[in-house]
C-alpha cells in the first residue's frame, strides 16, 4: 500500500521530469531558431553579393561561368543546414530517450520492490505464484531491453544512411557543376 508521502514524492518527481523535458524541448527549439536566423542572414548577404556579381558581368560567357560558381555552394550549404537540423533534433531525441529510460528503470525497480514486499507478506504456499510473477517481470524486462537495443541500432543505421546519402548528393552536385 502506498503512503501519502510516497504518492507526493512520485508526483514531485514526475513534475520535475516534466519541467526538465520541457526545458530540453525549448533548448532544441531555441537552437533551431538560432540556426534559422543565422542561415537567413547568411543567405541574405550571399544573395546581395551574388546579385552584385551578376550585375557586374560584362558578357554572356562571364555570366555562364559565374552561374556555375554560384550554384555549387548551394548544395553544400543545404547539406550543412540539414546536418545541423539533424544534429539538433537527434540531440533532443537522445535527451528524451535518456529520460524515458531513467523513468522506466525507476518504475521497474519500484515494481520489483513491490513484488518483493508482497512476497515477504504472502501467506505460506504462495511461493510458486511469487516465482511466476518474478519470472514474468524478468521476461518483460528482457523484452524491453531488446526493444531498446533494436531501436538504438535502427537510429545508428539511419544516421549512417543519412550521412552516406548526404555525401553522395554532395558528390553528385560537385560532379554536375564540373561538367558545365
Amino acid at each position: 500500500m502506498l503512503t501519502a508521502e510516497q504518492v507526493l514524492a512520485a508526483n514531485k518527481a514526475n513534475v520535475e521530469t516534466l519541467f526538465g523535458l520541457t526545458g530540453k524541448a525549448f533548448e532544441g527549439v531555441e537552437r533551431l531558431v538560432e540556426l534559422n536566423l543565422m542561415t537567413a542572414k547568411a543567405m541574405l548577404a550571399e544573395t546581395a553579393s551574388q546579385a552584385q556579381a551578376v550585375m557586374g558581368a560584362k558578357d554572356p560567357q562571364e555570366l555562364l561561368a559565374l552561374q556555375s560558381t554560384l550554384l555549387q555552394p548551394l548544395g553544400e550549404k543545404a547539406a550543412g543546414y540539414g546536418r545541423e537540423v539533424y544534429d539538433i533534433t537527434s540531440a533532443a531525441g537522445a535527451e528524451f530517450g535518456k529520460a524515458f529510460e531513467a523513468q522506466l528503470a525507476e518504475a521497474q525497480k519500484k515494481f520489483l520492490d513491490l513484488v518483493d514486499s508482497t512476497a515477504q507478506n504472502a501467506p505460506a504456499g504462495s511461493e510458486t505464484a511469487v516465482a511466476l510473477m518474478k519470472s514474468a517481470v524478468a521476461t518483460a524486462n528482457n523484452v524491453l531491453e531488446t526493444a531498446q537495443k533494436s531501436a538504438k541500432q535502427a537510429v545508428t543505421m539511419a544516421e549512417s544512411n543519412f550521412k552516406a546519402a548526404t555525401a553522395t548528393a554532395l558528390d553528385a552536385g560537385k560532379a554536375s557543376t564540373k561538367k558545365r
